[in-house]
């Protein structure tokens, strides 16, 4: 298992009770992890010192509660990539901090490659292998059925400086596209795909 470990502004601090304790730069978040089973805290008085915490509602759902006022979004940076954090209304913050061994393997093959290399990023979300297949060097198509994370993806992008580099931003049911790129005879080198447990595309 690869681990992501070189990460400055994104710290677990503890886990216990199916939360996570985290800290995002200098704010500190609770929100819900079924994988995590064990009862004892390792910190306890850390988790005190959290400004919000997400808890999930009987009927489904749920809210953030705040102990201290947070900004609408700020900003963590991994390595040279800078992302746009923003608490959301299903636990979310907008980026998986785990897969940043996946950004760094990308950047590593795509800068290895010596030669100009396609990416077609599906499912992509806020963007984050997007941005590092940018920064790399890749020219990226980035796919996503929802304007919203497409949009928070452009902002990701422009937090790191890289909105001149080739990139296309496509709003769209991620089969419904594919199947039209085959048909237009589009190929790319690399195909990045983490398809969520539910969404809005079509019905397969």
């Amino acid at each position: 298992m690869n681990i992501a470990k070189d990460w400055k502004d994104y710290e677990i601090i503890d886990m216990a009770n199916g939360e996570k304790l985290e800290r995002w730069k200098n704010i500190k978040l609770v929100r819900p992890d079924p994988q995590i089973i064990w009862k004892n805290k390792s910190f306890p008085k850390e988790w005190e010192k959290a400004n919000a915490t997400y808890k999930r509602s009987n009927k489904g759902g749920g809210g953030w509660n705040y102990k201290s006022e947070l900004p609408d979004s700020w900003q963590i940076k991994y390595k040279e990539l800078t992302f746009n954090i923003k608490p959301m209304g299903f636990k979310h913050t907008g980026l998986f901090p785990e897969q940043a061994v996946n950004w760094d393997w990308m950047i590593n093959k795509i800068k290895s490659a010596k030669r100009e290399i396609k990416v077609l990023n599906l499912f992509a979300y806020t963007g984050g292998a997007s941005v590092a297949c940018l920064y790399a060097g890749a020219s990226v198509c980035h796919v996503d059925s929802s304007k919203g994370m497409v949009s928070w993806a452009k902002e990701n992008v422009i937090s790191s400086k890289l909105q001149n580099r080739p990139i296309r931003y496509i709003v769209d049911d991620v089969v419904k596209f594919v199947n039209r790129e085959i048909r237009r005879g589009n190929k790319y080198d690399a195909i990045i795909m983490d398809p969520p447990s539910y969404g809005r595309g079509a019905s397969r």
